[in-house]
């Protein structure tokens, strides 16, 4: 009986480190691992090995074209105007590791830098009211 204990055990345990071991990454999609805490590489599509409990998956990254909206944004025109903007924005993720290490939250990122831009532009231009 402690033998099929044993050997229900290894059993387990070699199923788990397999499980680790193997990644499957879908088409569009990537994976950031790292080994021992720092970045070691990006994963496309495709089948992988890592080391089990050594490399781990910190981020899946889906590299499709997104859409968000933002809430409406007010804008002061070159004539003093108030207009207020809807905002939809397309994106799609071409460097994963950057999206992960090199900013803190990439939608919140995306979202100031487009309000700058549109504030910018809509800023420079005139009403067409007369």
């Amino acid at each position: 009986m402690p033998t099929l204990i044993v050997l229900g055990l290894l059993v387990v345990f070699a199923v788990v480190i397999i499980a680790r071991t193997i990644k499957i990454v879908p088409q569009q999609t990537a994976l950031i691992i790292e080994r021992l805490g720092g970045y070691s590489r990006t994963l496309t599509a495709g089948i992988h090995l890592l080391v089990p409990f050594i490399d781990k998956v910190r981020a899946n990254i889906d590299l499709r074209e997104q859409v968000v909206s933002f809430p409406p944004q007010p804008v002061i025109t070159s004539d003093n105007l108030v207009v207020s903007i809807d905002t939809v924005i397309y994106y799609s993720v071409i460097d994963a590791k950057s999206a992960v290490y090199e900013i803190a939250n990439f939608i919140q990122g995306i979202e100031q830098l487009t309000v700058t831009t549109l504030r910018n532009v809509i800023g420079s231009s005139t009403s067409s009211r007369r």
